[in-house]
């Protein structure tokens, strides 16, 4: 008979787990964590250890029923912590995923923020970045990881070795960690992009999955566009990476081609086609091409996979990801239908939505469902007297359930700086220093003599622009003068920095916008494109802050920047600035095309 080693470390928390308890059992005798991985490796570990086990166990209070580990017993479940049939497992990649659509690049205070968002949320597994991207990724990762104590912090690597040990070294602090590593499995990509043999990448992702290991228990493996795979080839890879100790197995829709019938057939099919499937939780990742990427996710989840991987607002590269709003409301809405449960509090939606489309530049359509303006808007006569009589006649949920009600008065002229810190520790926005804390407070107080009533939207996009005042950004705006009227040319006078020096610019335009993008460029000389200029309020009424977007591109490369002001001409040369600054920026290094 022989001991399931896999279930005897887990039965202990895991292997850093385990090495810490010996160790501090019993400081000399205590086996090491590469010991630990070796005897996961070997399938059996020295007597000596197992009776320092069984003593650990018995110091515990638990005492080792060893008859429980035996490989032979059926009824055993394994260590990968498989959810229940019912639970859902929200796997979001807003902060990687997400970021990759054109010009939606964040900071690391930025990053830090959403994802201090998608704790609140109960988001499960928080894809913080591609830690090997970058050094300024990484340290977007690590921040995430010492900051995140309730969901998983999980960064995604290429199945090459300096990837995994990056992402490994980015996840080290936080509670919960995942390395997700992936690899192309198409005969398109593997022939012309990897240029390797299908044994040669079966090989690599079990490396991969295995150095994966090292650093944490919880690992994922995808195969990048599983969508044009063999299926066969499929099921040889994912046995493979099972059994090198992968935790997770995703199937993605990396181009989004497939229907959600065609989807949930494939599925289905890889499920049963895996013999030791059973250890692993099943996932998809859908991608929005075809617009089916919620319908495809949804399919997935009925052919049997318990992780979904999504993003907010449907955030990412072409079309998009499918959307994290839409997957868990269909689950709940129709939990008839699914039966199925997420950990997800849904009264965060919204706040998360509206987080998110402000630090990214990306607005969300006003007919998006759930998070859309009009989600909950009623034009017609006759759906306007039915729901006056009774809600539920044409709203299959209540806008108070997905956060709508959460536009709360938070604030006002005469509250104070303490409040205001307290207001900003609730809604998760921390700010690194007293510096940074006093020119927000005075940027609240300097809205708060414009504006009667400060809502928690107001405070996110406040933060966001004041903090954008203190990096050591090459541009910045100090001040303008517009003068404009009819049947004559606006004119714009504008004051900002570069590089330090105060810079002043003018010049006419069709009309004040056009006058103030030129006065800048005569100085800065860019030579950018304008792609998108966008206007939305922050909240409801005439009082409310401008929010503006700007969209740049240069020589291929394409950055969007954001300005914020009850003056919404001033908020205009602050996006402009901004996206200047970001165009300016460094480049990444991209993962393979994505998952």
């Amino acid at each position: 008979m022989k001991l399931d080693i896999d279930l005897l470390i887990a039965y202990f928390g895991g292997v850093n787990a385990l090495a810490e308890a010996l160790r501090r059992h019993d400081p000399e005798g205590a086996a090491s964590t590469a010991a630990i991985y070796k005897w996961r490796t070997r399938g059996s570990l020295p007597l000596a250890q197992l009776q320092r086990l069984t003593a650990l166990a018995e110091a515990q209070g638990r005492p080792l029923d060893l008859n429980a580990f035996l490989e032979q017993q059926p009824t055993l479940q394994r260590a990968p912590a498989q959810p229940g049939n019912s639970r859902i497992v929200v796997f979001d990649t807003t902060l990687r995923d997400g970021e990759q659509s054109p010009g939606a690049a964040m900071t690391k205070e930025e990053k830090v923020r959403v994802a201090r968002q998608l704790e609140r949320l109960g988001v499960d597994v928080i894809e913080a970045g591609f830690a090997a991207a970058s050094p300024g990724d990484w340290e977007a990762v690590h921040e995430i990881a010492q900051t995140i104590t309730e969901s998983t912090v999980c960064s995604l690597a290429r199945a090459v070795e300096n990837d995994i040990r990056k992402a490994g070294e980015a996840i080290a602090p936080a509670p919960k960690k995942r390395i997700h590593t992936f690899i192309a499995t198409s005969p398109i990509h593997m022939e012309y992009k990897l240029k390797m043999k299908p044994q040669q990448v079966i090989d690599a992702a079990v490396k991969a999955v295995k150095i994966a290991k090292e650093y944490t228990d919880d690992v994922e493996f995808s195969a990048e566009d599983a969508v044009r795979s063999d299926l066969d080839f499929l099921a040889k890879i994912f046995t493979a990476v099972i059994d090198a100790g992968a935790t997770t197995i995703n199937i993605p829709d990396t181009v989004g081609y497939s229907v959600p019938s065609a989807w949930y057939e494939r599925i289905s099919s890889i499920i049963r086609s895996v013999p030791n499937g059973s250890k692993v939780v099943w996932s998809t990742h859908c991608h929005n091409d075809l617009g089916m990427a919620v319908a495809n996710s949804l399919a997935a989840i009925q052919a049997g996979v318990r992780q979904v991987e999504c993003t907010i607002n449907g955030l990412g590269e072409r079309a998009g990801n499918a959307s994290l709003e839409e997957i868990v409301m269909a689950l709940k809405v129709r939990h008839d239908l699914f039966g199925l449960e997420t950990g997800i509090d849904t009264t965060q939606i919204v706040p998360a939505s509206k987080l998110v489309s402000s630090i990214t530049g990306y607005p969300v359509q006003p007919n998006k469902a759930i998070v859309g303006a009009n989600a909950f808007a009623h034009e017609s006569g006759i759906h306007q007297d039915g729901v006056l009589k009774h809600r539920e006649t044409y709203e299959i949920m209540s806008a108070e359930s997905v956060g709508w009600s959460a536009n709360r008065l938070s604030l006002g002229k005469l509250s104070g700086r303490n409040a205001f810190k307290t207001k900003l520790a609730e809604l998760g926005i921390e700010l690194g220093s007293e510096e940074a804390l006093n020119a927000a407070f005075a940027r609240f107080k300097e809205l708060a003599d414009k504006k009667r009533e400060i809502f928690d939207e107001d405070l996110h996009v406040l933060v966001s622009d004041e903090m954008s005042n203190l990096t050591p950004d090459r541009y910045k705006f100090i001040s303008q003068r517009i003068v404009t009227e009819t049947g004559e040319l606006p004119r714009a006078e504008i004051v900002f920095s570069a590089d330090g020096e105060e810079q002043h610019a003018e010049a006419t335009g069709s009309g004040p916008v056009d006058a103030i993008f030129k006065a800048i460029e005569s100085v800065v000389q860019s030579g950018a494109e304008l792609q998108i200029y966008s206007v939305n309020a922050v909240t409801f009424g005439t009082e409310s802050q401008g929010e503006t977007g700007v969209r740049l591109a240069r020589n291929g490369r394409v950055a969007n920047g954001q300005g914020a002001d009850t003056d919404i001409l001033a908020a205009t040369a602050k996006a402009y600035l901004s996206a200047l600054n970001k165009l300016e920026g460094g480049e990444k290094v991209k993962a393979q095309g994505g998952i």
